[in-house]
């Protein structure tokens, strides 16, 4: 089956968070079978900054930024029996959801892939115009990057005919222990961009732990963050490309994940920085948020902070000993339920039940 999928983009992470999320995911459901062309706009420098070349597994299609790119790859939506919309593209958000509704074959299956699905729910309970909202009843499923319960009755209560969270994951082949790097050393390391939602619980659980502790190294990785004053033992390294990340989870003494706002206040919403740091074996410490047992058991796979004072108390107790048995810990729980193997496994399934629907209703 081919598959059309409008995403921010596959071949960047720079500003794109997204981005190890759509290769785990796509590259899992081109061994499956399916033939995939993922559309990406030339916005935000991100072609400036590419992390990997257009994979094998699927064709990449770069398009200007404007209304002429748009048409032209909405045009191609009618030669695929599958067509996604991921939410925070960037640039036309609106009209490529549109533009995949009215452009696609009438026997296609039609999905709205939604990577921020709390902020996504919080602008259509505030907006009854909302694109989301419009073309729901067109739309023949809505596959969310977590959320858990909440995301799902969210959804359906706003009338979609199928929601599933599709959860993040590691790829072993792109994370994976590696020998440490000079350039990574730290007791704790945090990589994220700087984002208005994210900002105000990365001061509480990461600068004021610094601050705790000025004995202590801490690293910060991440775009947008060299205008925001730091406490003087924490260094600041600016963007950081998903070919280093298993050093920057390996290297330190333990890595931090900090939730957005919206996931933290929903739960079972693990980042891709969870799993990245699982595949890499590193001592993982999260905020916490609802469901993290699902994923990952605290105390045993990682540490679990209600706040920077938690933080603090972490690495201050924390040994080396103690936080290679939490990261072996949590690798091997990945490897066991939380792979794209695992996930693309979901989506293939749900997609070759609902296909024949798609069919017959057509």
């Amino acid at each position: 089956m081919k598959i059309a999928f409008y995403g921010s983009s596959l071949l960047s992470s720079y500003w794109n968070g997204a981005a190890t999320y759509y290769r785990g995911l796509l590259r899992d459901l081109a061994a499956r079978g399916y033939e995939i062309t993922f559309y990406e706009p030339d916005a935000f420098d991100r072609q400036q900054h590419r992390d990997i070349d257009p994979p094998e597994w699927a064709r990449s299609v770069v398009y200007p930024a404007n209304e002429d790119g748009l048409r032209s790859v909405l045009a191609q939506a009618g030669a695929a029996d599958i067509v996604v919309k991921a939410n925070g593209v960037g640039v036309y958000d609106t009209e490529l959801l549109e533009g995949i509704v009215e452009h696609s074959r009438s026997d296609a299956l039609r999905i709205f892939w939604d990577v921020d699905a709390a902020a996504t729910l919080d602008e259509m309970r505030a907006d009854e115009s909302h694109v989301v909202r419009r073309m729901l009843p067109s739309i023949d499923m809505v596959l969310t990057y977590g959320g858990g319960p909440p995301v799902v009755s969210a959804y359906e209560g706003f009338g979609a005919a199928l929601c599933a969270p599709i959860y993040n994951a590691l790829d072993p082949t792109m994370h994976y222990p590696v020998d440490p790097d000079p350039l990574f050393a730290a007791d704790l390391a945090f990589l994220g961009n700087r984002l208005p939602d994210r900002e105000a619980r990365v001061e509480q659980f990461f600068l004021e732990p610094a601050a705790a502790l000025p004995e202590r190294r801490f690293l910060i990785g991440g775009n947008g963050w060299e205008s925001r004053p730091m406490p003087d033992n924490v260094r600041n390294l600016g963007h950081v490309y998903t070919h280093q990340h298993n050093a920057f989870n390996c290297t330190p003494l333990a890595v931090l994940n900090v939730a957005r706002d919206s996931m933290a206040h929903v739960g079972f919403s693990p980042a891709t920085r969870v799993f990245e740091a699982a595949g890499a074996a590193a001592c993982l410490i999260t905020d916490a948020w609802e469901g993290i047992e699902q994923f990952l058991e605290p105390d045993e796979e990682v540490l679990v902070a209600r706040d920077g004072r938690d933080v603090a108390d972490h690495i201050a107790s924390l040994t080396p000993e103690r936080a290679a048995a939490i990261g072996h810990a949590a690798l091997r729980r990945a490897l066991a339920e939380h792979t794209y193997a695992h996930r693309g496994a979901e989506v293939d399934t749900l997609w070759r039940e609902h296909r024949p629907k798609r069919r017959s209703a057509a």
